[in-house]
């Protein structure tokens, strides 16, 4: 029987809180990596998501995502202006938390997922083509994904894949569509070339706070103030630190040199990695999780993204793509009925998991890619997606925005 429980409301608007503030942190964190020419445009980016998602949401985007369901394929659009979705829990979304949080601390993933894409095509991307992009993206790729994996009778969820908060849904599925849109719109004018960013601090300023409110993305999924947050926020924190002391480690020895940008990265990598993993494995098991993140990570930024010379300006597709899928699969290989009875994976005796999540990983990826290639062409013939090169040249604070983040500009 539900019942609301007055510690688990108050964790889970903290929660809630917490992720909304990831947003303006990836703002930060992606604004200091671009040049100064275009640090205003991805803050922009950034913060009209979290206007826009968050009003579609709202209107009928939670009620696809995690609404009656239809068919295992989608929610129904009985709970669109949040009709139905008040302060009485719901038995399966919470159930001693108000129905309504749930649907508001769901908001912030929505609203973040999108936005980890901005980062992959970076500095030539036409405004009002991202604005439409976003909005179609949000309604017909995230929301069915997340009514798959998480919404009560979605076919993913049936099939028992595990996602604890959003390493699928989230990362594999933004990643993906990241690589897909960088490789659409083509390179930034003078090909693919490593620049430093043009203000490092911001980056790391954007990194701290990114693991600080992940403690709500990741702990607050647990949904109570409960062992399982406990968990979930003690899983965050071991895999992260393995992955920023892994990625340091990896860049010394074939760099040269620890970097500050190196260990940042690998924070951001360890996270996404232990985000489908963090209610179901041990802070032991996510040692493993947040180490491999970094040598998964490290691989795709620095040989096979020049490999194949694709211009994912902040390596979204290898840090929160590729790191999402590792996390994905690792969570069937070290899931235990001993830390949740929700979860069983191979060090378990369950070995068909670590299929199951291959097969949920896969069908992301091939809804991901083909539909983000469909919104991109539709929204590139309805408005255009990539600037001209005169505008790029300037820089896009001012040719999109008519403002400059400095007084001076490059």
């Amino acid at each position: 029987m539900e019942k609301i429980v007055s510690a688990d409301v108050a964790w889970v608007l903290i929660a809630t809180a917490l992720v909304m503030m990831m947003t303006p942190a990836l703002a930060f964190f992606y604004g200091g990596l671009v040049r100064k020419k275009n640090v205003l445009s991805i803050m922009m980016q950034c913060f009209v998501t979290i206007c826009v998602v968050g009003l579609l949401w709202v209107l009928y985007g939670y009620s696809m995502a995690f609404g009656p369901d239809k068919g295992g394929v989608i929610g129904g659009l009985e709970w669109s202006f949040l009709r139905h979705v008040g302060i009485t829990p719901n038995s399966f979304y919470g159930p001693t938390i108000p129905h309504m949080l749930f649907m508001a601390f769901q908001m912030m993933f929505a609203i973040i997922t999108p936005a980890l894409m901005i980062g992959a095509f970076a500095e030539r991307i036409k405004f009002s083509g991202f604005l439409f992009f976003v909005i179609m993206w949000a309604t017909f790729i995230y929301n069915p994904v997340a009514h798959w994996v998480w919404g009560n009778g979605g076919w993913l969820a049936k099939d028992g894949a595990l996602d604890f908060a959003g390493g699928t849904v989230i990362h594999i599925n933004a990643g993906i569509s990241a690589l897909v849109l960088a490789i659409l719109l083509g390179k930034r004018e003078g090909g693919v070339f490593p620049k430093a960013p043009h203000n490092l601090p911001f980056a790391v300023f954007g990194a701290g706070f990114l693991w600080f409110g992940w403690f709500g993305f990741n702990a607050g999924s647990a949904l109570a103030a409960n062992g399982t947050a406990v968990i979930a926020f003690t899983t965050t924190a071991v895999a992260t630190a393995a992955a920023g002391t892994m990625w340091m480690i990896l860049d010394w020895t074939f760099n040269k040199a620890p970097t500050m940008l190196g260990v940042a990265t690998g924070i951001v990598a360890g996270l996404v990695a232990i985000t489908p993993a963090a209610g179901f494995v041990s802070p032991m098991s996510s040692i493993a999780i947040g180490a491999g993140a970094s040598i998964v990570g490290f691989i795709f930024v620095t040989k096979v993204k020049p490999l194949f010379g694709y211009d994912d300006s902040l390596d979204v597709f290898g840090v929160h793509g590729m790191c999402g899928v590792w996390g994905a699969i690792a969570t069937g290989i070290f899931a235990s009925k001993g830390i949740n009875p929700a979860g069983s994976g191979l060090i378990d005796g369950n070995a068909i998991q670590v299929w199951i999540q291959i097969k949920a990983v896969l069908t992301t990826v091939v809804f991901a890619s083909i539909g983000t290639a469909v919104l991109y062409y539709i929204s590139n013939l309805i408005f255009g997606m990539r600037v001209t090169k005169r505008e790029e040249n300037i820089g896009l604070d001012l040719s999109q925005h008519h403002e400059a983040g400095y007084t001076l500009m490059e």
